[in-house]
């Protein structure tokens, strides 16, 4: 399978666009490159039964954590003018390509 690029990384403040969590805002806990798709915090929450492991100090019973959304149903929030946008490439003077929101030119990158 090949890797699939996405404009989406680590630490962004994205927002949900489509499914049964639309509208829900969150930050991106992990990548998944190989599979197209996100962690997003607080968003499509799972449960999982997961058996009691006492070398790894786990308890047994049911436990709800964050599963993955796909990359395409989410849009990053631009922290420059604070709407959900796309994104688009610029290549800077010094050599550097950053992401830059599509409405406001503005930067995403620090």
């Amino acid at each position: 399978m090949s890797r699939l690029q996405t404009p989406v990384r680590k630490n962004d403040n994205v927002v949900v666009v489509t499914g049964k969590d639309r509208g829900k805002r969150g930050r991106v806990l992990k990548v998944v490159p190989a599979r197209n798709r996100l962690v997003v915090e607080g968003v499509n929450f799972i449960k999982r039964h997961t058996r009691p492991n006492p070398q790894r100090n786990i308890k047994g019973g049911v436990v709800e954590r964050e599963g993955t959304v796909h990359a395409s149903n989410v849009q990053i929030i631009c922290p420059e003018c604070g709407a959900p946008t796309r994104i688009g490439h610029q290549l800077l003077g010094d050599g550097r390509k950053i992401r830059i929101c599509r409405k406001c030119d503005g930067a995403v990158d620090k």
